[in-house]
C-alpha cells in the first residue's frame, strides 16, 4: 500500500503519526481513505469543490500532482505521497 507522509501541522489529526499506509490506486482514493480513518484530514486537503486547496502541495513519486493528473494521479503500491503545506514569507 502507498505510504503518505503527514506534515507536522496535520499530525494532530493522525494521533501524531508522521507516516501512514493507506489503500488507493489514485490520489483521490488515498485522500478519501485518509479522511475515513482520520476525520478532518480530507477537509484540510480539499476545498468545498473537492479540489486540492491552493496552499497544499501534494507530491507522488517526488512530482507535484498539479503537473501530473491532479487528484486522478495514479498511486502505486510502493509509492510515497508527500503532503507539503505551502510556506509564504517575505
Amino acid at each position: 500500500m502507498p505510504k503518505v507522509r503527514i506534515p507536522t501541522p496535520l499530525r494532530k489529526l493522525t494521533d501524531g503519526e508522521a507516516q501512514l499506509t493507506v489503500e488507493g490506486d489514485d490520489l483521490r482514493t488515498v485522500i478519501d481513505n485518509l479522511q475515513a480513518r482520520h476525520p478532518g484530514l480530507g477537509e484540510r486537503l480539499l476545498d468545498d469543490d473537492g479540489q486540492l486547496r491552493r496552499f497544499v502541495n501534494v507530491f507522488v513519486r517526488d512530482e507535484d500532482v498539479r503537473f501530473q493528473q491532479g487528484l486522478d494521479t495514479e498511486v502505486g503500491e510502493t509509492d510515497t505521497v508527500s503532503i507539503v503545506p505551502a510556506v509564504a514569507g517575505g
